[in-house]
């Protein structure tokens, strides 16, 4: 159970735990392991105050369209200040209000720029864990960018926070990403994979590195990019069935379950509420474990420790 996949030399593996998955064993019996993470990336993204070619086009109002080259944008900045100044105050209620908790991608760029909510989060008890220096596609930034940017992101970090993220997740990884992650060290977990129902093992460097899949359908930034969801009730029931889905499936093999949110996104009123129908579904279930990264991680290392050969 949770060994290494064989080295087959294809480096793509397809099999995973196949039709037998373990059995995580959560905490309390529970059927599923449910996790939501706040993306916080405002300041982060593309612009020419970060030093950037031209401005983001990417995960707003108004999607699509070529950028600003050489001058801010500011229409599309303010799109992306709404979630720090408004959305993620409103979010950080929403959880507090259901006495939930949850873990928090954090740009570093994005956290040095508003040390308030890093402290929020510290203090809200939820897990701030890397989401990369800045929120740009990382797939042809050189190698020793790309390295300097995961120690200043950990150092950012553990500055604002008080301790060094111990999760790290790229999302627009290059090739070189998880291994420069497994090579600066002091993480519990990597997160950029999307393959996968329960946390795995992958070899790095002959030595295990635990993943915890993330998604890309249970998330908001669906209502940025097409095909996406085009009302919030689509956005609620895609939520719910999943939940729901994964919750019968739990009866007999416990899964979990990941949603991603978007401070500028779900932080708007109408899509809050969406969020917060669905979470007070959730409540109503006492056989879920909602649970930050960092805690289900801890839990997968002691309950099913990478087993080599």
């Amino acid at each position: 159970m949770s060994k290494l996949a064989p080295d087959s030399g294809y480096p793509r593996d397809f099999l995973g735990y196949g039709p037998t998955p373990p059995n995580p064993q959560w905490p309390g019996g529970a059927k599923l392991a449910l996790s939501f993470v706040l993306n916080y990336e405002e300041g982060g993204e593309n612009t020419v105050l970060n030093g950037d070619a031209g401005s983001e086009v990417f995960l707003n109002e108004t999607p699509g369209g070529n950028p600003v080259l050489g001058m801010r944008d500011i229409g599309k900045e303010s799109q992306f200040d709404y979630g720090a100044r408004a959305g993620v105050w409103r979010i950080l209620r929403l959880f507090a209000e259901r006495n939930m908790k949850l873990t928090v991608y954090g740009v570093g760029r994005a956290l040095e720029l508003n040390p308030t909510a890093a402290r929020a989060f510290v203090e809200a008890g939820h897990e701030v864990a890397s989401h990369g220096w800045r929120w740009i596609n990382y797939q042809h930034v050189d190698e020793a960018t790309e390295r300097a940017h995961i120690a200043e992101t950990v150092a950012t970090i553990d500055r604002l926070t008080g301790r060094p993220p111990v999760g790290w997740y790229t999302g627009r990884i290059s090739e070189q990403t998880r291994r420069l992650v497994a090579e600066h060290g002091g993480f519990l977990y990597d997160s950029d994979a999307y393959d996968d129902d329960l946390p795995y093992y992958v070899p790095v460097h002959g030595k295990p590195l635990l993943v915890i899949p993330y998604t890309l359908d249970n998330n908001d930034m669906k209502f940025a990019v097409p095909p996406g969801f085009t009302s919030n009730d689509g956005f609620e029931q895609h939520l719910t069935d999943a939940f729901d889905f994964l919750m019968k499936e739990g009866e007999t093999a416990p899964k979990m379950m990941s949603v991603g949110l978007h401070c500028r996104l779900v932080g708007r009123p109408a899509r809050a509420a969406a969020l917060a129908r669905f979470m007070d579904h959730v409540a109503r279930r006492d056989d879920v474990w909602v649970a930050t990264r960092e805690e289900i991680a801890k839990h997968w290392l002691t309950v099913h420790p990478p087993q080599q050969g």
